[in-house]
């Protein structure tokens, strides 16, 4: 069965490395039958698995579990958990899915291998500059306020063609994608049909959409990268 974000109360927290391996091996396996359902397959879509506020311990038992496609929200607790982790392994591909200001920038653009947030023009703008400087082309995907919210960052779904616009031809950012986080009290699916149409209107392959309590239903709409933490790492502690 799915591990989802909401736990049973017989549940146990996945604190062992072996936890986590199995709880891997259910979210693959998740995803190779939602894939299915829908004619796709599996191999066409990238689990980033999420590590937010998680113990070093569970990255490592991830990375033992042969997990190499990993998701940050901050710039700050992605620099003190990755660059000796790339040591042992080099083929770790880290996303970053969070807010950048772009005071963050110069650190993003060494640090991350996608930047999923790319919500404005002020940041595409110092993405590709900086991109320039450090001669690092990375992937971007240009996040989509699905919902419409006012306290979500996004791009607007009818805005989208004109800051992609803007994007490619005033700034040479290279944009593979689209992402979305949708609204916690609607039906996910229809924010995912959206995304998934605005991708293939504007010729763009990625499809980032899709948490732990709804990722199979992400990959039913076309989902190429769904990012799942608490499935795979539990439930995070807060910080003190």
């Amino acid at each position: 069965m799915m591990t989802t974000d909401t736990a049973t109360p017989d549940a146990t927290p996945p604190d062992a490395p072996t936890d986590i391996a199995a709880n891997l091996a259910a979210v693959r396996h998740a995803i190779a039958e939602a894939a299915g359902k829908a004619g796709r397959d599996p191999a066409e879509v990238t689990l980033v698995a999420v590590g937010k506020v998680q113990p070093i311990e569970k990255l490592e038992a991830a990375l033992a579990a042969g997990q190499r496609v990993f998701g940050e929200n901050r710039v700050q607790e992605a620099k003190a958990k990755f660059p000796a982790q790339r040591e042992r392994y080099p083929d770790i591909e880290l996303h970053l899915i969070g807010p950048l200001q772009t005071n963050k920038v110069k650190e993003a653009v060494a640090l991350f291998d996608v930047i999923e947030t790319v919500d404005r023009p002020k940041l595409a703008k110092a993405l590709a500059e900086e991109m320039t400087k450090q001669g690092r082309r990375i992937s971007c995907y240009v996040e989509v306020n699905t919902g419409a919210e006012p306290q979500k960052a996004g791009i607007p779904p009818e805005e989208v063609e004109a800051f992609l616009e803007t994007c490619r031809t005033e700034y040479g950012l290279p944009i593979a994608g689209l992402m979305c986080i949708p609204p916690a009290d609607e039906e996910p699916a229809l924010h995912f049909a959206l995304l998934a149409d605005l991708a293939k209107r504007h010729g763009l392959p990625v499809i980032s959409m899709g948490m732990s309590g709804d990722y199979e239903t992400a990959v039913r709409f076309g989902a190429t990268h769904v990012r799942v933490g608490t499935a795979i790492f539990g439930v995070r502690q807060p910080k003190e």
